[in-house]
């Protein structure tokens, strides 16, 4: 497309324009459409509370329901909205039951928030945690699912991997380690907190049993819109993370659609009181905004600007591999072994105002850049030039 077709697209995002946003990867920022539709529903909310959450909430969170599962492969029936993935993860890690002894097995790149979660349930229930490491810069996803294999033990109780890794941006071969899982009697749990909008998620085709998620990174939703999936055979295993109307329901129609815009089922585990819900039925809004770029243009756009920041940044090595198989819109390289995180932020922020995390891992520091339709070679040209500087 050209560039000015992207430009207007830019034009219609809410961005500091004094700002180098190059990292959706933590929180995307929103349309103007999303803004203005997430702003008109709490003003309802504001307005006539009752009103709203009473007889207005039901339709409109249905619809959201329903839109979210067709754009990621699944049925509205088993989608229970949430806050966010960290949510969607503590529901799992709370509720399930696991055979002790025994351990969890976790990639040794998974999020450190979700890792401290799997920590609790594990002493609650007398298992322990174990790492294996992942070989970030394969070449094969076919080198990640033999890893994978090579970890799983009779001891293992329940596998938690990232659909795309946090630190790097890896692409895991989620389905075929699930297959492996599967084969040993081994619960898995998909933390997709970036995959939403970077690469395509088809649920029903996952053979995971849970799968959470995130929507205000890559489908530029509203902060405060997240889901967790349930897979066939999976739904009975969970309690809610706070008990509330929900917790009474009908068993004999567990998973008919009631008058709350849920089923009985979703419900037990989606209502949580009174809360602001207009982030969750922002979500068509989001999808109807990319959708109307067109998919497969902003994808060939995020992957050319990918591309872009590995050759701008060519002087740092690369720590997401090259392979398309294994990689979306993230892209990290290492720093130099003598690089001050601090400094690096602050030099970044406060004087080239950059948005571009510093990644603190055991193996050393990284620099990770996200790059959506939105940004420009301008802004990556900045990075580049700023850690050439910061980095002298």
């Amino acid at each position: 497309m050209s560039d000015a077709f992207w430009a207007d697209a830019r034009s219609r995002m809410l961005l500091d324009p004094t700002v180098a946003n190059l990292n959706t990867g933590s929180f995307g920022p929103w349309p103007r459409p999303v803004f203005e539709r997430v702003t008109e529903l709490r003003r309802r909310l504001a307005e006539e509370p009752m009103d709203f959450l009473l007889r207005q909430l039901p339709r409109l969170l249905w619809e959201a329901r329903e839109r979210l599962a067709a754009f990621l492969g699944g049925d509205p029936k088993r989608l229970v909205f949430t806050t966010n993935v960290t949510a969607a993860v503590n529901i799992v890690a709370s509720s399930l039951r696991l055979a002790s002894p025994g351990e969890i097995l976790l990639t040794d790149h998974e999020y450190g928030a979700m890792h401290w979660c799997w920590e609790r349930a594990a002493q609650r229930q007398g298992l322990a945690v174990r790492t294996f490491p992942l070989p970030v810069l394969a070449e094969d996803p076919a080198e990640i699912v033999a890893a994978f294999r090579d970890a799983l033990s009779e001891r293992t109780r329940l596998a938690f991997f990232s659909h795309v890794l946090s630190p790097t941006g890896l692409l895991l071969p989620v389905k075929e380690m699930c297959q492996e899982a599967r084969r040993r009697g081994v619960l898995t749990m998909i933390d997709g907190a970036h995959a939403p909008a970077m690469v395509s998620v088809r649920l029903d085709e996952l053979p995971c049993d849970f799968y959470g998620g995130n929507c205000h990174k890559w489908m530029l939703a509203p902060t405060g819109a997240g889901f967790l999936y349930l897979a066939r055979g999976s739904e009975d295993r969970l309690q809610p993370l706070q008990v509330s109307w929900g917790w009474h329901h009908d068993h004999g129609r567990l998973d008919e659609r009631d008058e709350f815009g849920s089923t009985p089922r979703l419900r037990f585990l989606e209502f949580e009181g009174t809360r602001d819900c207009c982030p969750w039925l922002t979500v068509p809004a989001a999808i109807d905004f990319q959708q109307e770029l067109g998919w497969d243009r902003i994808d060939a756009r995020n992957r050319a600007l990918a591309r872009l920041v590995r050759d701008r940044l060519a002087f740092l090595p690369a720590a997401t591999p090259e392979n398309p198989k294994l990689g979306g819109y993230m892209t990290a390289f290492r720093l130099p072994e003598n690089a001050d995180a601090g400094k690096l932020r602050r030099g970044l922020w406060d004087q080239h105002r950059i948005e571009a995390p510093i990644i603190e891992r055991p193996d050393g520091l990284l620099v990770r850049a996200s790059t959506h339709f939105y940004n420009t070679e301008e802004e990556i040209n900045r990075l580049a030039a700023a850690l050439s500087k910061l980095l002298d």
